[in-house]
């Protein structure tokens, strides 16, 4: 009965969600892997696992709102001092699904664009290497874009962009009196991670965590927030349209 329920509701959300407006930029913290292996009494590295899985579910989703663009936060630069052996697990698994993205016939029939997003020179080599890989295989492409937060960090992003940026005016021959003078949010954006698509719309968090942790910190001025108290592997269609709801149902104001 529960799940006829649910199907149902789905089903009524599905159908409401073609009136809403939607966001073109969604970005996704996808948290709750490690407590959801726990709750199932599996081993953590089958919760990144269904994690890694959940992600191919949230792109079709979008693919059927037309969502053109999804940032995912995958691995931050604070997980490096995670165990070792998590931290290797985590990188295996990355490459073998970076490498089956590169081939995956969705992607290339939606023409999705992939791109990595942190300092992924921290990265083992293999990582970096299918990381080089899909981005090869996807380059040509315009019309939706996926972002993979791995080995990132907000706060270095933003000092990453501000090195960049003052590389950039010295190599000009710029002086150091003129390099402050004129630096403005707008001088720092074309040196961001993110600088190829705009500022996320919407960020939703899972697992009950009602904090960013320094996810897009720069980027995420005017966006609008939804946390959810599911973990990401069991991330529902419903908790992904009651999001978009939530999203509809709010007036943007952007400071003003």
């Amino acid at each position: 009965m529960k799940s006829t329920l649910y199907r149902l509701y789905e089903d009524r959300l599905w159908n409401e969600a073609h009136a809403w407006r939607m966001p073109e930029h969604i970005g996704i913290v996808l948290d709750g892997n490690r407590r959801f292996a726990r709750e199932q009494g599996t081993a953590v590295h089958d919760g990144h696992a269904r994690g890694a899985d959940k992600l191919d579910d949230v792109l079709t989703w979008c693919e059927r709102l037309k969502i053109r663009i999804v940032t995912v936060w995958a691995f931050s630069v604070d997980n490096f001092t995670r165990s070792a052996a998590e931290v290797s697990g985590l990188m295996t698994l990355f490459e073998e699904r970076l490498r089956a993205l590169a081939t995956n016939p969705r992607i290339h029939d939606t023409e999705t664009r992939v791109r990595a997003i942190g300092r992924t020179e921290l990265l083992p080599d293999s990582v970096r290497a299918a990381l080089n890989e899909v981005e090869s295989a996807t380059r040509q492409y315009t019309w939706r874009t996926l972002n993979i937060g791995i080995a990132y960090g907000g706060r270095e992003e933003i000092v990453d962009a501000f090195r960049r940026c003052f590389v950039a005016a010295l190599a000009r021959g710029d002086r150091p009196e003129q390099i402050a003078a004129a630096l403005t949010p707008e001088s720092i954006e074309p040196y961001l991670y993110t600088a190829h698509v705009p500022h996320p719309d919407l960020i939703i968090r899972t697992s009950g965590e009602v904090r960013l942790s320094g996810f897009m910190l720069w980027q995420s001025a005017h966006s609008e927030y939804y946390f959810c108290d599911t973990y990401w592997p069991a991330f529902r269609a419903i908790d992904f349209l009651r999001a978009l709801r939530s999203y509809h149902q709010r007036q943007r104001r952007y400071g003003r």
